[in-house]
C-alpha cells in the first residue's frame, strides 16, 4: 500500500524553523500499531494522521512513543497541507478528535488561526527529582494542568536551563513547560517532553493552551505575543476567549512524496 506523505515547519514563516510535523492523509482508519510505526519511523515530534467525514476531518497524533491527547503544530500543519496542497476551499476546516473536541483552523492570507480548548493551570508542588533535573533557578510559581508549568523570574532564567533528559524521562509525569515574561515580547517557553522521545519541542500549540490564560491574567490584557526559544525558534499570537484559546502562526511546505507500508 502506498500513502501519500507532507512535512510541514509549523509556526514559522521560513524552512527549517518553528516545529516539523509529518500529515499522512488517510481514506480510512489504520490500525493504531501501524501508525505509531509509522510515527517512530518519521520520528518526529508529531506524526498527524487524519480522515475526512463529509466537510469534518477526523484527527489523531502520534508522537515516537504514544497517541498524545492533543497537539497544536501539528494540526496546523495538516490545516496547512488541506489548504494549499488538497484543495480545500473554506475559510475554516473543523477537526474532530477524540480527546480534545473539536478544532477549528482559520486561514487568512498566509497567518493560520487555531481555536483550541483553554487548560488554566493550578498551583501544585513539584514532584521529586524535577527541579533538580532542570539544573536552573528556583522557579517562582509551580502549576500543572496536563503538564507542570514552571514560571521563572526572567527570560534569562528559562534560556540557562540545561534539564538532565534522561533524569526527567524516568519521572512519572508528562511535559514540563518552562516559562517568564518575555523581554522582547509579552512571554516566552520553553517545552520538555522526552516521556514522548521529545527532549525540546521546538513550538508547542498544546503548552500554550495553559500559558495564554496563565499569563493574560498576569498581564491584565487577552491579546499576546509569545516567543518559544528552542533553536528552532517559534513566534505565535495569542488570544484569551473565554474557555478558549486561539494562536496564530504561519507554515511552510518542507516535503512531500509517498510511504509505502
Amino acid at each position: 500500500m502506498k500513502l501519500p506523505i507532507y512535512q510541514v515547519d509549523a509556526f514559522t514563516a521560513k524552512l527549517y524553523g518553528g516545529n516539523p510535523a509529518a500529515i499522512v492523509p488517510l481514506t480510512e482508519w489504520l490500525p493504531a500499531p501501524v501508525m505509531q510505526k509509522i510515527a517512530v519511523e518519521n520520528n518526529l515530534s508529531e506524526t498527524a494522521f487524519f480522515v475526512p467525514e463529509g466537510d469534518i476531518f477526523e484527527l489523531r497524533w502520534f508522537t515516537p512513543e504514544y497517541e498524545i491527547d492533543l497537539c497544536g503544530h501539528a494540526t496546523l500543519a495538516t490545516a496547512h497541507i488541506l489548504f494549499t496542497e488538497l484543495g480545500y476551499q473554506k475559510d475554516t476546516i473543523h477537526f474532530n478528535t477524540q480527546k480534545a473536541g473539536t478544532l477549528t483552523v482559520s486561514k487568512k492570507d498566509d497567518l493560520y488561526t487555531l481555536d483550541f480548548p483553554s487548560r488554566p493551570a493550578n498551583i501544585t508542588d513539584a514532584p521529586k527529582g524535577l527541579l533538580d533535573a532542570l539544573d536552573g533557578s528556583t522557579p517562582i510559581e509551580l502549576l500543572k494542568s496536563r503538564d507542570y508549568m514552571l514560571v521563572y523570574e526572567t527570560e534569562t532564567d528559562v534560556i540557562a536551563l540545561k534539564p538532565d533528559f534522561s533524569a526527567l524521562a524516568k519521572l512519572d509525569i508528562m511535559g514540563i513547560i518552562a516559562t517568564a515574561k518575555g523581554d522582547h515580547s509579552d512571554f516566552v517557553s520553553r517545552f520538555f517532553i522526552p516521556s514522548a522521545g521529545i527532549n525540546e519541542d521546538p513550538v508547542t500549540g498544546s503548552a500554550h493552551c495553559n500559558l495564554i490564560p496563565y499569563w493574560a491574567q498576569k498581564l491584565g490584557k487577552t491579546t499576546l505575543h509569545a516567543l518559544q526559544l528552542s533553536a528552532r525558534r517559534g513566534e505565535l499570537w495569542c488570544e484569551l476567549k473565554g474557555d478558549r484559546v486561539l494562536m496564530s502562526g504561519s507554515a511552510v511546505t518542507y516535503l512531500k512524496g509517498e510511504i509505502y507500508i
